[in-house]
């Protein structure tokens, strides 16, 4: 039974789909550097959802959309896998503390069907666990998939709802954007009776102090980057690997940025986490320590 589950855990992995977005052709810059496969809203339409929002009117339709043909079940956890490092309770920013060769793997702009599902099934394969910081408006087209990535285990964050710059936004549109990105997330987790986690990353990783300031005082941790794999580039496969495990040796530990919804990054990630293994690395898995307790948008205007 167990040599039938590995054969299914391996033809699923194998499964590759082919095509990928390309990043814009300007390149990234110090502020943009991780794209998605579709371009920000426009800000107008965040200030049109930041004043519904503050005007109580903040309950998104989250449809009931067909969710992803998920896998079988999969044994969670098996003994003696090297690669599995300690699990750390965070409640604050400053409790993100990394020794040598420790790394937080983490999936940006999911759940994507086809993508997300696979990336499971290898990281099952080597009994470690990732953040996936998902997207309000993939979350509310695919909310089997984001129950799944619950299911396994695995820490749900928040990356806003349609992935725009929150610099080109006012304070309080920002966060009106990053609540109803929230909002679908809460919605796909409720019927399992799980909540995302108090985790939140930046679209780009575009901020400034002033934002910052007031995501945390919102009740998030910010989740920044010390390896960007920037595979969100028309590259390899192996050389968004070989690319990661480089920035993975210059930086020493970290938190490490990957997308689960690149057909590259679900290819080269069996071999990278064989990689990791060979160089002793270990992989963290992040929780939050205690129950998340939001602040509204409502609540902050009135402070």
């Amino acid at each position: 039974m167990v040599q039938l589950r590995g054969v299914i855990c391996g033809l699923a992995v194998l499964a590759m789909l082919g095509g990928c977005a390309k990043p814009p052709k300007s390149g990234p810059t110090t502020s943009r550097s991780a794209y998605t496969q579709e371009m920000p809203a426009k800000a107008d339409e965040k200030i049109e959802i930041a004043s519904k929002l503050l005007t109580g009117n903040s309950d998104p339709q989250v449809d009931d959309i067909k969710t992803a043909s998920l896998s079988p079940q999969y044994e969670l956890r098996r003994s003696g896998q090297a690669l599995e490092g300690r699990t750390l309770s965070v409640s604050l920013q400053k409790d993100i503390q990394l020794a040598k060769g420790e790394f937080v793997l983490t999936f940006d702009d999911g759940p994507r069907p086809g993508k997300t599902e696979k990336i499971l099934d290898i990281l099952d394969e080597h009994d470690v666990k990732a953040m996936f910081l998902m997207l309000g408006r993939s979350a509310q087209s695919h909310p089997g998939l984001v129950r799944e990535v619950a299911k396994r285990g695995h820490t749900i964050g928040l990356h806003t709802h349609s992935h725009g710059d929150l610099t080109k936004l006012n304070v309080a549109a920002a966060l009106a954007e990053i609540e109803r990105g929230q909002r679908p997330v809460v919605a796909a987790l409720s019927p399992i009776n799980k909540e995302p986690a108090p985790f939140f990353r930046f679209p780009y990783l575009a901020q400034n102090a002033q934002l910052r300031t007031a995501v945390k005082n919102s009740g998030y941790v910010i989740m920044d980057v010390e390896v960007d794999s920037k595979d969100y580039y028309s590259d390899s496969a192996d050389q968004v690997r070989l690319r990661t495990l480089k920035r993975m040796a210059n930086a020493g530990h970290g938190v490490v940025l990957f997308h689960d919804i690149h057909n590259r990054t679900v290819k080269m990630l069996p071999q990278l986490l064989k990689d990791m293994e060979a160089r002793g690395y270990k992989v963290v898995n992040l929780v939050p320590q205690n129950q998340p307790r939001f602040k509204s948008v409502v609540q902050l205007a009135n402070n």
